[in-house]
């Protein structure tokens, strides 16, 4: 493990340049949000493995947008934390996120990569088409003008990222000298996959031990409040 003073002397005596960070979960534990597999996990008996699949959403698709109202509720309520606005302030960089709560965007970061899509988009099941939805529905389940079913443009279990944001990740990442790894487990691939892509510095920052420590330069043991903005503020010393 490592401080937030090491990872703060390296990053001053690197001076990176190109910076990505890639952000989990965690990085918006402190502004409220429920994780899946965290404590507060559950909703009515159900897990979210049981209720972010195809297979729910065509058996009951009221059900299943009453789950995502209630999520898309919590995450309008939530206010961006110090980690959110520590990255925003990285203006040059470029956030992947596997993150569906908007709150990068909504810190004011420019250029998010969204692995796993927006709860505030939809995406028409005929005609495929997405727009935004940040306000709540009238009526569940919504439908397009169409007449089809609108649902959550968000990755279910079970099915593959989009192919152009997993590219733009793949090649950031690639580019990278110095990614910041905030919040994320590491276990969910293929996104988990990206970071061993980094040929550069990377710093994690996680309270917890997680799958991707043992494989980063420097790992600290923080949460994303405490160690973001320090560490952004050693990037924006090198500018």
């Amino acid at each position: 493990m490592s401080t937030i003073g090491e990872a703060a002397a390296a990053i001053r005596a690197l001076r990176p340049r190109n910076v990505v960070v890639f952000t989990g979960a965690g990085v918006s534990a402190e502004s409220g949000i429920p994780t899946f597999r965290g404590e507060g996990g559950l909703w009515r008996n159900f897990r979210a493995e049981e209720l972010a699949t195809p297979e729910a959403f065509a058996r009951d698709p009221a059900m299943v947008w009453e789950w995502y109202e209630w999520r898309r509720g919590l995450v309008r309520a939530a206010e961006p934390n110090a980690a959110h606005r520590a990255v925003a302030a990285l203006t040059d960089a470029v956030v992947v996120t596997q993150n569906v709560d908007a709150l990068h965007a909504r810190a004011g970061s420019a250029d998010v990569v969204e692995l796993h899509g927006s709860l505030f988009r939809v995406r028409c099941v005929r005609e495929q088409r997405v727009r935004a939805a940040p306000e709540p529905f009238a009526a569940l389940p919504p439908r397009c003008e169409c007449g089809a079913l609108l649902r959550p443009d968000v990755v279910w279990f079970g099915e593959m990222l989009p192919e152009d944001a997993l590219a733009r990740a793949s090649a950031v990442m690639q580019g990278a000298d110095l990614v910041l790894i905030i919040g994320t487990s590491g276990i969910v691939y293929p996104a988990a996959g990206l970071v061993a892509l980094c040929r550069g510095t990377t710093i994690e920052i996680n309270p917890q031990t997680s799958a991707l420590g043992s494989r980063c330069t420097y790992a600290v043991a923080a949460t994303a409040a405490a160690a973001t903005p320090p560490l952004v503020e050693a990037i924006l010393e090198t500018r």
